[in-house]
């Protein structure tokens, strides 16, 4: 292995087969870290100055921009967490300080502001996995640290039916 990163690349034809082999590579030790996915189509055209035709175009592209995968877990943490914990943490913010309508106040602008932030990051989510498959397919990317993990993201990939399925180093 080089001093630089070295990833596994993947192209999936749906999102559940990318959510599924997601969860199996954590299964298998993988940190949430390790994904990334590309970013919007925008992004991609502002940071490499032309618009991507198809996801293969940059596959090995080190300068492609990359979003964190959310993965279906952590999308289901984001439609149930912000919620009550932004409406808690108004509610207490105000409690003791003035009449219970100022903290129920709070409270409700608080749960309205978690259910935006839900709705945004499923919008975006949406938005990501529509382009991506308009042009070929998901795009993943994992790190590894090892040629064991190489392997195994390698094995897995195949196992839930990626193609264009290859390893990488990126300049470090």
């Amino acid at each position: 292995m080089t001093n630089g990163i070295r990833e596994v690349v993947g192209v999936f034809d749906t999102e559940n087969a990318l959510d599924d082999a997601v969860d199996a590579l954590e299964t298998r030790g993988f940190d949430r870290a390790a994904f990334s996915i590309l970013a919007s189509e925008d992004a991609v055209a502002a940071k490499l100055g032309h618009r991507y035709r198809q996801v293969k175009e940059v596959e090995d592209e080190p300068a492609a921009p990359r979003e964190t995968f959310f993965s279906r877990v952590s999308r289901l943490e984001a439609d149930y967490l912000p919620t009550p914990v932004l409406a808690s943490m108004g509610a207490l913010a105000f409690a003791g300080i003035g009449p219970i309508w100022t903290a129920l106040v709070a409270a409700s602008a608080g749960a309205a502001l978690g259910a935006l932030l839900s709705r945004m990051v499923h919008e975006h989510h949406a938005a990501l996995i529509r382009e991506q498959l308009e042009r070929g397919g998901l795009l993943l990317w994992v790190n590894v640290r090892n040629p064991n993990e190489e392997q195994t993201a390698l094995e897995i990939l195949k196992d839930f039916s990626a193609h264009d399925i290859h390893a990488h180093d990126l300049a470090g």
